[in-house]
């Protein structure tokens, strides 16, 4: 058990700190709208990643020239752009900021979700290259990836299902304003960090 507590504690000390994801999967939460389709695609392609870690494909970027680049830009473009449209609902404001009365489409939730998981190059570094090379120091690397993942779930799902808690502080439209302009002031700072390396 000694991988598995030790993939688990590095799984969750890397998925702690926010960002672009994190910040997507607490707005959702708060809607509750879409809730276990976004937990569950976070956490699926987490498990994927680590895999590809655990499984040695962290040099796939050293083998591939410029791939890094290109990752890092066009997750910077992305994620400028996510900002932008969070800086302009935050403006707006309205009645789509009440807590439980999402009405953005499955696909939509999802093709966002999924762009912020796999454009951001943070999660490759992450998962693939400091997970998979984490994981070549026990004997047990199955294990240690299965704790990974198992951090993953957990920290998703808690983070998905436990941001309904936070619901009556965000029942005011103020609440929701700030929440939503404090996510796009994360994706461009994000960006920004990307942009200057």
């Amino acid at each position: 058990m000694q991988a598995e507590i030790a993939g688990f504690a590095l799984g969750l000390s890397l998925i702690l700190a926010i960002g672009a994801q994190n910040a997507f999967v607490l707005r959702q939460g708060l809607r509750r709208e879409h809730v276990l389709a976004v937990v569950l695609i976070c956490a699926l392609s987490d498990a994927v990643l680590i895999a590809f870690g655990v499984a040695g494909f962290g040099a796939l970027s050293a083998a591939v020239p410029g791939l890094e680049q290109v990752m890092r830009f066009g997750g910077a473009a992305f994620l400028i752009w996510y900002g932008a449209r969070n800086f302009l609902a935050a403006w707006r404001g309205g009645a789509v900021f009440e807590a439980g009365t999402g009405t953005g489409s499955l696909r939509r939730a999802m093709l966002t979700c999924l762009a912020l998981t796999w454009l951001n190059p943070h999660v490759y570094l992450d998962t693939v290259v400091l997970v998979g090379s984490v994981s070549s120091q026990y004997d047990d690397r199955l294990g240690f990836g299965i704790g990974a993942v198992t951090a993953s779930f957990v920290f998703f799902f808690c983070l998905g299902y436990g941001a309904r808690l936070l619901a009556p502080l965000f029942r005011r439209e103020v609440s929701w304003r700030v929440l939503v302009a404090g996510i796009g002031a994360v994706m461009w700072a994000i960006a920004a960090r990307l942009v200057l390396g």
